[in-house]
């Protein structure tokens, strides 16, 4: 078989310590850089990259954010949408009140206000944990959606609330067309998920794991629970944060305080389970899964000649999540990511079995 590391021999600790050590690896990646760069770009139409894949990369890059909180570090969390939401509305304020200020720029610093607001509701995990802790971030994202619908000064004063933002540019570059939102998009996740991949595989990313094991145990070793917590928060809404800014001015282009309600957090916790906790490529696995199968529930009736009304699918989409999530949680609580892991494993082995 080709999926073989036979002969492939590391004389150096920088190569022994790559993220893909394994040659097929590599090459598999850059082919998917290279088809999500190029290939998806001049041949997807319109529709696919506005209604599929903008909204899956976005997805994918917040469940990346959720997963270093909730699977690498342990810490519950179902407040995410409220992080999006205040990434979301710093950056678009401080798009209107500093109009000069580059669109990369508000994103980032809409992440930066985010990674605050996560560290604030992030301090009572230092004396609880589990049920409790996941009601405190409930409580951040009902406070959030209260502040937005409430404080008309996040709003600029809107009458109805709702707020849209102008044309994009970046370096120079319009970003309006799907293609070219599209290839905006894919920039930031593919340079978070590489960050993310690196911060998971170093000492902070391991002293996060030892604190999902055991705390007790990891601060007995001499790691302290505060800064791995908190670091866990911050890192976590910073990337929420962006990726809620990304989704407000990329896909939705106008909005209210309700596109990030409870159901959005539920939405980004879902992917995370049936993704795969502590793991980056399980983030995409949840998000590809999230994304298509209503896609999926709407066209299959319709193939065999069916007419379904659309709040009867509705209802039927949300049986079939959760009974997804029920099943991956008794059958493989891993998620995809430990299926794909599984396949991989069977192919360096095979014909021999396991």
């Amino acid at each position: 078989m080709f999926y073989r590391e036979n002969g492939q021999f590391k004389s150096t600790y920088r190569a022994d310590q790559q993220i893909f050590p394994i040659r097929q690896d590599r090459v598999f990646m850059l082919a998917v850089l290279l088809a999500a760069f190029v290939l998806v770009p001049a041949m997807a139409s319109d529709y696919f990259l506005q209604a599929i894949f903008i909204p899956f990369l976005i997805l994918s890059l917040a469940a990346i954010g959720l997963n270093i909180l909730v699977g690498y570090c342990g810490q519950i969390s179902i407040g995410s949408g409220a992080f999006m939401a205040v990434g979301a509305y710093a950056a678009w304020n401080f798009g209107v009140r500093l109009p000069w200020m580059p669109l990369v720029g508000q994103i980032l610093l809409g992440g930066v206000f985010a990674t605050l607001v996560g560290i604030v509701f992030g301090v009572p995990s230092l004396r609880i944990r589990g049920l409790y802790l996941a009601v405190t971030t409930l409580a951040a994202q009902f406070f959030v959606d209260w502040a937005f619908l409430r404080i008309p000064y996040f709003t600029n004063y809107s009458a109805s609330g709702n707020v849209s933002v102008p044309a994009l540019h970046a370096f120079g570059l319009p970003v309006q067309t799907p293609v070219q939102r599209y290839l905006f998009v894919l920039f930031f996740v593919a340079v978070f998920a590489l960050l993310a991949k690196n911060l998971v595989r170093g000492a902070i990313g391991r002293q996060w794991m030892a604190i999902r094991d055991m705390d007790v145990a990891a601060a007995v070793i001499g790691i302290r629970p505060m800064y791995a917590k908190l670091s866990a928060f911050a890192v976590s809404s910073f990337i929420i944060g962006v990726a809620g800014a990304l989704w407000a001015y990329i896909h939705l282009g106008s909005w209210e305080p309700l596109a990030f309600d409870l159901g959005r957090s539920l939405q980004l916790l879902f992917i995370v389970i049936i993704g795969g906790m502590g793991s980056i490529v399980g983030s995409f696995f949840g998000a590809a899964f999230m994304v298509l199968l209503p896609v999926l529930l709407t066209n299959i009736p319709h193939t065999f000649g069916l007419s379904i009304a659309v709040d009867t699918a509705s209802h039927i989409e949300h049986i079939v999540f959760g009974a997804l999530i029920v099943f991956f949680l008794i059958a493989e609580p891993h998620g995809l990511a430990r299926l794909w892991s599984i396949g991989k494993e069977k192919l360096r082995i095979w014909p021999f079995p396991h």
